[in-house]
């Protein structure tokens, strides 16, 4: 999705000084620097902005919506599975922002030991704790001016989440071992694969800290409820892989790409990218078909498959809108089986224009594997 590496893993958390056995303490700032520079590195953002890739309806939408929200310094919290791109919309966030020219630190919570993540988010002095054995900066003091972004926060202590809150209502952080609060200018973005409503509900997660994250909600869709873009970021993780690797004349049969299209890629853009890099690595083809593909896709197996038609209605209630997608896209689907590939035709099938036909077939994203990838 998002174009420069945006499938790339890289949140931060920053350990200078740490050895190889792990974390430490480090002395005051030391690392701040680099870090921020190898963040960028890792996730393939250094020195190019943040872009989202594709042109299907909700991608638009969120293009729209990332300008918009760029304007202001509202809070964030971006929802998604893992893979669609939450880090590449908060960085887009950031680059169009009147902070786009100041660090952007972005902060897996799931990744730092509890035990390390306060000392890594607010900072500690010396003596604060055994091995504290100089003051350092902490990563909330680090994004002063900038932005930082909070990757997995549903994975962060409850006790620490109460200081949180408390940072972000009074913009004010306290160290380890001090009691003097400094002041810090930094917006801050939220992310979680998790559902957060659901983690209230089950006290894993504050309700104070859900709403207050919750200012301006962003859900980054899932690459299933978008196959359209599929040819689309194909094209560019190749043309990518192109320029790092000699510019090899990469593609992919259409036969090949129908079966792309129909698999519903629980990993999302991410899983799709690695596919892509490890078919350039272990082929010695130029033009990838259906063969070099991995049995999971070649079966069509739907792990993460929508709503069926036929869903009892109960009290938990259902997602209408979803369903009917799934049905009109069934019938697109089997139009087109019948006529081809020929979207005219099969527009004529289901007594529709061609514009209309067109249109539910960019917003359902279905195309079956065994017909031609319409034109």
């Amino acid at each position: 999705m998002l174009l420069p590496g945006l499938c790339r893993g890289g949140h931060a958390s920053i350990r200078p000084e740490a050895d190889d056995k792990g974390w430490g303490p480090g002395r005051a700032g030391h690392g701040m620097a680099s870090f921020i520079a190898k963040s960028a590195e890792r996730t393939g953002l250094a020195g190019a902005p943040a872009r989202l890739i594709g042109e299907h309806p909700s991608m638009v939408h969120l293009r729209e919506l990332i300008e918009r929200i760029a304007a202001t310094d509202s809070i964030v919290l971006i929802s998604g599975e893992s893979g669609v791109g939450k880090e590449v919309v908060a960085r887009a966030i950031h680059a169009g922002s009147r902070r786009g020219d100041r660090p952007f630190i972005p902060v897996n919570c799931a990744a730092i030991p509890h035990e390390m993540l306060e000392s890594e988010m607010f900072g500690h002095e010396r003596g604060a704790f055994t091995g504290a054995v100089a003051s350092r900066q902490g990563l909330f003091a680090a994004a002063n001016g900038g932005t930082i972004f909070l990757d997995e926060v549903g994975e962060m202590p409850l006790a620490l989440q109460v200081k949180l809150l408390r940072v972000l209502e009074d913009r004010e952080v306290r160290p380890l071992g001090t009691n003097r609060a400094v002041t810090v200018d930094m917006r801050v973005i939220a992310a979680s694969n998790r559902d957060l409503a659901q983690a209230v509900g089950e006290k894993n997660f504050r309700e104070d800290l859900f709403y207050r994250l919750q200012v301006v909600p962003i859900t980054v869709p899932p690459l299933r409820q978008r196959r359209s873009d599929i040819p689309v970021l194909v094209e560019y993780f190749l043309e990518r892989l192109r320029a790092r690797h000699g510019q090899r004349n990469w593609s992919v049969t259409d036969e090949a790409m129908a079966y792309l299209w129909s698999y519903d890629w629980p990993g999302n853009v991410r899983e799709l990218e690695n596919l892509l890099e490890r078919l350039t690595v272990l082929s010695d083809r130029e033009e990838f078909d259906v063969s070099q593909l991995p049995e999971v896709v070649r079966q069509g197996m739907h792990l993460e498959s929508e709503p069926r038609p036929g869903v009892a209605l109960d009290e938990s209630g259902i997602d209408l809108s979803a369903i009917i997608r799934n049905l009109e896209g069934r019938y697109i689907n089997e139009a087109l089986r019948r006529t081809g590939g020929n979207k005219q035709a099969a527009a004529r099938l289901l007594g529709l224009k061609r514009t209309t036909f067109s249109a539910k077939l960019r917003r359902c994203g279905v195309i079956s594997a065994d017909i031609p990838v319409p034109q």
